[in-house]
């Protein structure tokens, strides 16, 4: 079991609601601050090693490909190249976000809705929506 930061912010409806701390073990006055971006105590509820360091070596592909954009750009290259590369690294960060929202389901937000109180749980699953809205965009 090894722990990771979530990227997962908690969605407005749950932070002006009532502040339960959810399976990540965020303590309540964490979460009114996470409206503007995860705090840095909060951490993953578990996290398969293999699909962290296959999220680390995707994320650092991503980083180069970035940079090749970067040199594309530079170097006055064809639009449409530059653009179909832009495709590419977002199609890349989706595959990451979707195996970190496995993640999330998977520990984080079950541990949430079977251990914790109604409250926490209706928390969870207005940050699920949150995250599959702001996801789906």
């Amino acid at each position: 079991m090894s722990d990771t930061k979530t990227t997962s912010p908690v969605p407005a409806a749950a932070a002006h609601a009532t502040h339960a701390g959810c399976g990540c073990g965020v303590a309540a006055a964490q979460v009114g601050a996470a409206d503007h971006g995860a705090p840095e105590g909060r951490k993953a509820v578990s996290v398969d090693p293999e699909i962290k360091a296959g999220n680390i070596n995707r994320l650092r592909r991503i980083e180069g490909q970035v940079r090749g954009l970067q040199r594309m750009v530079e170097e006055d290259r064809y639009c449409a190249d530059i653009l179909m590369q832009i495709a590419s690294v977002q199609e890349a960060l989706r595959a990451v976000g979707r195996e970190l929202m496995r993640n999330h389901l998977r520990h984080c937000a079950a541990k949430a809705i079977r251990a914790g109180t109604e409250e926490e749980a209706e928390a969870m699953y207005n940050e699920i929506l949150d995250l599959v809205y702001r996801l789906g965009r």
